[in-house]
This record gives C-alpha cells, sequence and structure tokens, in this order.
C-alpha cells in the first residue's frame, strides 16, 4: 500500500485522544485528526516528526495524522490501515496462513460483536472469523539469563497490545472464544505490527492484564493468535515537499503467552 501526498510536521501536542497540533514546514500550524483511540504510549513525544495526509472531503480538519519517525523508524498510527493491509495482503495471496481460502467479508456480525473479516471458500460452509488489531506498543523486556547478542537484542524489541485498558477488546476475544469452541467457524486473533523494530509479539499484562488473561485463554479454547509485522519505507519525495510512504505487510512473528 503507497500512501501519496503526504506532508512532513513537527508534532507540537496530541490531545483529546483524536486531536493533534502539528506545525508544517512552511511555519504555518494544523489542529489535524489523530485516528488512533489508544494511549498511543511513546508515540506522541513533542517535536516529532510526523506525516500527514490531506483529511476525507468531509472532515472538518485539513489533515490526518499516518504516520510518527521513532528512533530513526517509521511507525504508522492509524489503526484502519491495518485492515487495508489485511484485505490487500489476503487479496493478493500473501497471506499463506489463509491460503485454504478464497474468499472475503468485511464486518462480519456474529451475536451482538462485529469481527473484521470472515474468511471461507467457495463452496464450502464453514470458514474463519478474523479480528485484526494495530499494533504499535514497544514494551522492554527483561531478559533473565543467556549472554548471546541475538537473545539481548530480542528482549528490547517485543511488540504489545493493548496500549491502554480495552473492554472492547476483551469481549472481541471472549467472543472468539465461543466460536472456536462451536461446531462451525474456526476463529483467528490476528495483529499486525505497524513498526519496524520489533521481534516478537506478547499481550501488554502491565498495562491491561485482563486482556492478556482472556487472550490465554481464548487460545486454550482454540482461537488461533497470529501476527505478522510490517515494512514501512519512505519510497518519494517530490519537489514540492509531499513524500510517498510504503507500508506492506511483512513477516510472522512469535507470539509469546
Amino acid at each position: 500500500m503507497i500512501l501519496s501526498g503526504l506532508l512532513e510536521g513537527r508534532l507540537l501536542k496530541r490531545y483529546k485522544r483524536f486531536l493533534a497540533d502539528v506545525e508544517l514546514a512552511d511555519g504555518n500550524t494544523y489542529t489535524v485528526h489523530c485516528p488512533n483511540p489508544g494511549s498511543m504510549l511513546g508515540l506522541a513525544q513533542p517535536g516529532s516528526l510526523v506525516y500527514l495526509a490531506p483529511a476525507a472531503p468531509k472532515s472538518k480538519l485539513p489533515y490526518a495524522w499516518r504516520f510518527v519517525e521513532v528512533d530513526g523508524g517509521l511507525v504508522c498510527i492509524d489503526t484502519m490501515v491495518s485492515n487495508r493491509l489485511f484485505k490487500e495482503a489476503f487479496q493478493k495471496g500473501v497471506l499463506t496462513e489463509f491460503a485454504a481460502y478464497d474468499q472475503l467479508q468485511s464486518e462480519y456480525s456474529y451475536g451482538d460483536s462485529r469481527f473484521d473479516f470472515r474468511l471461507s471458500k467457495a463452496g464450502q460452509t464453514v470458514g474463519v472469523i478474523v479480528e485484526v488489531k494495530s499494533t504499535t506498543l514497544l514494551e522492554e523486556i527483561e531478559n533473565e539469563g543467556g549472554q548471546e547478542k541475538e537473545k539481548e537484542e530480542e528482549r528490547l524489541r517485543y511488540a504489545a497490545f493493548p496500549d491502554a485498558r480495552t473492554e472492547r477488546g476483551r469481549k472481541h476475544l471472549n467472543t472468539l472464544r465461543q466460536v472456536a469452541l462451536g461446531e462451525g467457524d474456526s476463529a483467528v486473533q490476528y495483529y499486525i505490527v505497524n513498526r519496524t523494530d520489533t521481534k516478537k509479539f506478547r499481550p501488554a499484562d502491565s498495562i491491561d492484564p485482563d486482556y492478556g488473561k482472556a487472550l490465554r485463554e481464548a487460545k486454550k479454547a482454540g482461537v488461533q493468535i497470529l501476527c505478522r509485522d510490517t515494512t514501512i519505507d519512505l519510497i518519494d519525495r517530490t519537489a514540492g515537499g509531499a513524500c510517498q510512504i510504503e507500508i506492506k505487510i511483512g513477516t510472522p512473528l512469535p507470539v509469546i503467552l
């Protein structure tokens, strides 16, 4: 996926969850939309380099915040991008873990819950329900024992979810658990890590221990817990200063529960 027409700016502050003030290179300051309901822990430091996209035609704000630079790498903060990435990767056959399916339905309702996708195969009644979570939190985990350099590096590079307590996320897991225990569809909780500096995934127990507990219970009930990282690259900059950034689904990451 390529996002075009992006403008560089400096973050002044993020507030009220969905708003941020950004100063562009021309010196003008704008209030922009922040499409992320989480805490964005570690991603909203004043002075950070950010990338803005022109807002949707009906928006009351001129721009929407899409990326932030952290430690020299880009992080996509727009939570809706993950669903678009999943759909694009599935349609292109990139998601080999779902090679048995050829049809995709978005916004699938099950009971009183709504999930991101249901995958199925033509002519078959049983499919798989998939809930996608955008993951941007980086947790530093102490490594007890082991002196190998690779192990020492990995302990600092865990993607984690959630970055704030999430009742909705726990409800999704509980419903996925019901799906897995039933006789029909299977269930998958799928994390897409929208940053490039992690090597493993784990639940953020220090932030929401109830979510971590629900995730482990879901796995025991038969819910598959899957995760992939992304590649994010600044690929072009026009004479007028606009940028293009390409973000793609990357490789599977180990899930540590």
